[in-house]
């Protein structure tokens, strides 16, 4: 699944840089126009930054005597109902919701929302 058909990433990578030499006002512009020769090379390099995609299943709040007194076995009931969709994260900050699917021989999550990925250019 293509997660850029619902975005317009290159709009968002817009947003997190300044060309002194271009005004903002013309950034906008070519942005809403969404005009392939307002790129900057600088955008196609931040677009092979790395990120670090998570799954989170849940947690838990518990004392530190409980924790000490965990051993394997153990069972740490986590604060998300079972089958409710899980928190997808970049780089720690939540993006949306995702279920667990198998792809293969591994783990796999298939996207059930999506928000507004704004929060990344923060």
């Amino acid at each position: 699944m293509d997660m850029t058909d619902d975005l317009d990433l290159d709009a968002v990578l817009d947003g997190l840089t300044n060309d002194s030499a271009e005004s903002a006002e013309t950034a906008e512009t070519a942005a809403a126009a969404g005009s392939a020769t307002a790129r900057r090379p600088s955008i196609q390099m931040l677009r092979k930054i790395p990120v670090r995609l998570t799954l989170e299943v849940g947690s838990a709040t518990l004392p530190l005597s409980e924790l000490v007194s965990l051993e394997p076995g153990s069972v740490v009931e986590l604060d998300r109902l079972a089958g409710e969709p899980l928190v997808i994260k970049v780089n720690g900050a939540p993006i949306g919701s995702a279920e667990v699917v198998v792809a293969g021989e591994n783990y796999g999550l298939k996207i059930v929302h999506l928000d507004n990925l704004q929060v990344l250019t923060q």
